[in-house]
């Protein structure tokens, strides 16, 4: 039922995407012209044509990049109606091993744009009030100290509850902005009127024209203030799966029209007021064009705009790192679910680095004008990894060399465009720049140390590090029923690969057998397989023809809750109803007709071992990946085994052919010679 809903294109669907989708886009009018005059020194040296061209350029970036690359060619690109870069990835992963390198990148430029949103947007709107008169003429908020203090406040509440869910408030989204866009397009429509000439914009030569104009001062460089009218364009691609493809395509030509309406706006105020004169040194078109007498109202709600766009990011980082978990690009990481909403999650260790970031860019750059340097650069490289992905997913798709040759012209055309703001936004790099690509480079570290850490040590584990399960099934099974033995679980459950149906690590069978034989009424061996597929829930078992011995192997999507306690009571119901293992009756219960024992949950964890023989980068890399494995939170919660009986176990990680030593047995008249010699 829901996946139909999400299907269709409704009226309440269309509200929604409206709520979800466009907060980081819609929030862009706050800041771009703004930042496009004061990158030309200001508006005493801006004169018609550059207004005029700047905003041609705004346009037809929105066009070329949201509508045509995003609405209409990504949103075709999804996988079981789930967008995003992951998504994507997780179409094309099979192509080609190289593919990883964009979708790392991407997805940590996504995730660095995930501390950069909430900075600038709620700084920007808080800003309006900066030199407001209030009442009797008082100015409550005068200086850059206040609006920071404020813009801090609101978002240290705006992480904090995130704890509780957004369910509820969520169902406002759709309704604020609603009202949100239908006012930013209404009050630029107003301005728009004092000069209907500025709809000349929409004649793409003014936008070739300005690029190449003595009264850009900027040159080429100013598509870097001109790309941010389009950041949150990933959002569009990423949210698919949330509200329908249907419902995005059906509103965005509203949002389009608003966004460019309050452009229009802005531009018409800016060339009718060549000699003013902002309080205090602050200028902001986006204010100016609002009545006096209703800035105020318009300025709560541009902060209400700009906190749903961050709870949109915030969320979004959410979903991201959960993905990057399930496609072993991250370590994984305790997720909670705070409500019933499909797909809402929160992860406490990320809302906290994200906070952190968040507030300490505010703290920093202190005004939005020092953000906006540093804001757009991650999402151009973001675009441009997408692009990329895009363009191998077409080939995939391509059936004869028509379409090959398109193909082609959609990299070579969308390539360019995004070199080119990639370049612009570089420029900034001295002025803040250089904060966004620290923080994309840290992110797309950890990622990158992680899943090549993984590659490495499965690739130079010892083939003697694995052993046939199956053929250790008789000595379990005898161990299963051996009484000399107390009994340590009736269900002993081991988290641990089995590679195809049958290799297992030896220290699993160790910890079994030879550390202290532990008995149980059912051996089960669990492998947790991420599928391509976003939300599934599957299983496969093998017992190997025995009772006790129970192969298990999960399939879950990357978007899935991985709550294997859940998943193992489920199983053990099933496969006792249909006679596969032996029955589990328990006499001593508070639960009436239990018919399922104890659980016992082992977790095997590495620790590099000195017999080790990697060397070099290769050592370095694994030695790193299980740094921070330790580093990351209580492997228990990776399986959603907080509450059960867990016990984590570490054992020696020996990777390559280690050296064999000997010690040498001497006799005991060597040895007193041995001892006098020292």
């Amino acid at each position: 039922m829901t996946k139909n809903l999400k299907k269709r294109t409704t009226a309440a669907g269309l509200l929604i995407a409206i709520g979800i989708v466009y907060g980081d886009i819609g929030t862009s009018p706050l800041y771009v012209m703004k930042s496009i005059v004061a990158g030309n020194g200001g508006i005493a040296n801006v004169n018609r044509d550059f207004i005029i061209g700047s905003i041609s350029l705004v346009l037809w970036t929105v066009t070329l990049l949201t509508t045509l690359q995003t609405v209409i060619i990504a949103l075709k690109a999804t996988n079981h109606g789930e967008g995003g870069i992951f998504a994507l990835y997780a179409l094309i992963r099979k192509r080609a091993k190289w593919l990883v390198l964009p979708a790392l990148i991407g997805g940590a430029a996504i995730l660095a744009d995930g501390t950069l949103t909430p900075a600038v947007t709620v700084t920007t709107a808080i800003e309006g009030l900066k030199g407001m008169e209030f009442g009797s003429g008082n100015i409550p908020v005068n200086t850059q100290s206040m609006v920071i203090a404020i813009t801090v406040v609101i978002l240290l509440l705006l992480f904090m509850i995130q704890r509780m869910g957004t369910s509820i408030i969520g169902k406002a989204f759709g309704p604020i902005m609603f009202i949100w866009f239908t006012f930013l397009g209404v009050i630029g429509a107003m301005n728009m009127m004092g000069d209907l000439s500025i709809l000349q914009a929409i004649n793409p030569i003014y936008a070739i024209k300005l690029l190449v104009s003595p009264y850009n001062k900027a040159g080429i460089f100013i598509l870097g203030s001109i790309f941010l009218a389009t950041t949150g364009a990933e959002a569009l691609y990423s949210d698919v799966g949330h509200v329908g493809k249907g419902n995005i395509i059906g509103s965005w030509p509203y949002v389009f029209v608003c966004l460019a309406l309050n452009y229009f706006g802005q531009g018409v105020w800016i060339l009718n007021n060549p000699n003013y004169q902002a309080h205090g040194g602050d200028f902001n078109p986006f204010f100016e064009i609002i009545p006096s007498n209703i800035r105020l109202a318009a300025i709560v709600l541009a902060t209400i705009a700009a906190v749903i766009a961050s709870q949109a990011l915030i969320t979004g980082s959410f979903t991201l790192v959960a993905e990057a978990s399930g496609l072993k690009f991250l370590p994984r990481m305790n997720i909670i679910y705070p409500s019933t909403e499909k797909g809402q999650i929160y992860i406490p260790s990320v809302n906290k680095m994200l906070c952190c970031a968040t507030i300490a860019l505010v703290l920093y750059f202190q005004t939005s004008a020092h953000m906006e340097a540093a804001y757009g650069l991650s999402i151009t490289i973001s675009m441009l990894m997408t692009t990329i992905m895009l363009f191998e997913w077409l080939r995939m798709k391509s059936k004869n060399v028509h379409q090959t040759f398109w193909d082609w012209i959609f990299l070579i055309f969308f390539g360019f465009l995004n070199i080119m703001f990639m370049a612009s936004s570089l420029s900034k790099f001295t002025h803040g720049g250089y904060v966004s690509l620290i923080i994309t480079g840290f992110i797309l570290g950890i990622m990158y140390v992680w899943f090549y850490g993984n590659k490495i040590r499965d690739k130079r584990e010892s083939r003697n590090a694995y052993v046939r399960l199956d053929e250790y099934t008789s000595m379990l099974t005898n161990l299963s029923h051996d009484e000399d033995y107390p009994t340590y679980a009736t269900n002993l459950v081991y988290m641990a690969k089995v590679k195809y149906n049958k290799f297992i690590k030896r220290e699993i069978l160790y910890s079994i057998l030879d550390k202290r034989p532990k008995r149980a009424g059912a051996y089960w061996f669990v492998t947790v397989n991420v599928t391509n597929e976003p939300f599934t829930a599957e299983y496969a078992v093998n017992t190997y023809g025995t009772k006790n011995v129970i192969n298990v192997q999960l399939f879950l999507g990357f978007k899935k809750q991985t709550s294997v306690n859940v998943y193992i009571r489920q199983i053990v119901h099933d496969l006792i109803a249909d006679g596969t293992i032996e029955p589990q009756p328990q006499e001593y219960t508070t639960t009436p007709g239990r018919d399922v024992g104890d659980f016992s949950f082992v977790i095997v964890n590495d620790v590099i071992s000195p017999q080790t023989q990697l060397t070099g980068w290769e050592k370095w890399m694994v030695e790193a990946r299980v740094w921070l494995q330790n580093l990351s939170s209580n492997p228990a919660s990776w399986f959603g085994l907080e509450y059960a009986d867990t016990v984590v176990e570490r054992v020696p990680l020996i990777l390559g052919r280690p050296n064999p030593s000997y010690i040498k047995r001497v006799a005991p008249k060597d040895f007193s010679n041995m001892k006098k010699k020292e």
